[in-house]
């Protein structure tokens, strides 16, 4: 039976995987075992963050309502009830950008709100 070579294969399955860790430090951008373990937690690391990622905006759009309200003398739950009561759909990112940019835009917000 004839002998099978089977380093061309080898060589590129680990070269393709060595390609992931350029900008690792150390062994863990050249020496394939090292290489293998940190790619890994390195894209389980990428997933997980990309969920934070929405989890930790979400957090900084309503502290930034919340201290935009707060100086125009209402709490942030009150507004938010105030606004699903009045039927008005604005999400958390664009009130923090108007809370922000254009404060008098988000003042009369408020107003429309608190009138009854």
């Amino acid at each position: 039976m004839a002998r099978v070579k089977r380093g061309k294969i080898a060589h590129k399955r680990r070269k393709r995987l060595l390609k992931y860790t350029k900008g690792f430090h150390w062994g863990r951008k050249s020496k394939f075992k090292l290489a293998k373990v940190a790619i890994y937690h390195a894209w389980s690391h990428a997933y997980k963050d990309r969920k934070r990622k929405k989890r930790d905006f979400r957090r900084l759009w309503q502290v930034q309502i919340n201290a935009a309200c707060r100086l125009n003398g209402i709490s942030y739950s009150k507004f938010t009830h105030l606004l699903k009561e009045k039927k008005i759909d604005l999400d958390r990112k664009v009130l923090s950008q108007l809370a922000k940019e254009h404060p008098q835009i988000f003042e009369k917000i408020i107003e429309k709100v608190k009138s009854v």
